[in-house]
């Protein structure tokens, strides 16, 4: 495959993902606070506002520490980011005019609650040639379904739909 080829089905993914952003973006209220929405301001999170970053099992940046990993008080799931964090940083990035970066902020808060294996198996199927459209359109219905995943199964089905056009699915070759 030629990068020419790459690069185009490349820009024509963004272009599509950028026309979905307006739906996916939800202004975000900062973790105890109803009436503030985290801004360009609140960055980096870390040093203005430590207390509204806690891990998937409620571990605060304080916690995460050489020490306590090498006590073993600390484990790999210890550090997994949760989606409320996430969305605190498209809030920011949205903030500062920053779109494209706030729509994978999104994405990837929406991803936290799928599996490990499920995100590489989708990713395989996302390679050109590997999936049928019926195929990837399952895996859309499924992330939209099972996991509420709205933007990455817009993301798929933009793929899907992109793939047929560039005649890129299983049995294409």
């Amino acid at each position: 495959m030629n990068t020419d080829a790459i690069e185009s089905m490349v820009r024509d993914v963004l272009s599509r993902m950028n026309s979905l952003q307006g739906d996916a973006s939800v202004p975000v209220a900062a973790p105890g606070n109803t009436t503030h929405t985290a801004k360009v301001t609140d960055y980096p999170l870390a040093n203005k506002h430590p207390d509204w970053v806690k891990t998937a099992t409620n571990k605060t940046l304080d916690e995460l520490t050489l020490e306590n990993v090498l006590s073993n008080k600390i484990t790999a799931q210890d550090m997994r980011i949760t989606p409320e964090t996430l969305r605190i940083q498209a809030a920011i990035a949205k903030d500062a005019g920053r779109d494209r970066l706030a729509m994978n902020f999104e994405r990837a808060a929406e991803l936290t609650a799928v599996s490990d294996d499920r995100i590489l198996e989708i990713y395989n199927a996302l390679r050109p040639y590997r999936s049928t459209k019926e195929e990837l359109m399952a895996i859309a219905d499924d992330l939209e379904s099972r996991y509420q995943a709205k933007i990455c199964a817009a993301f798929v089905r933009e793929a899907a739909a992109l793939y047929v056009e560039r005649k890129k699915l299983k049995g294409d070759d």
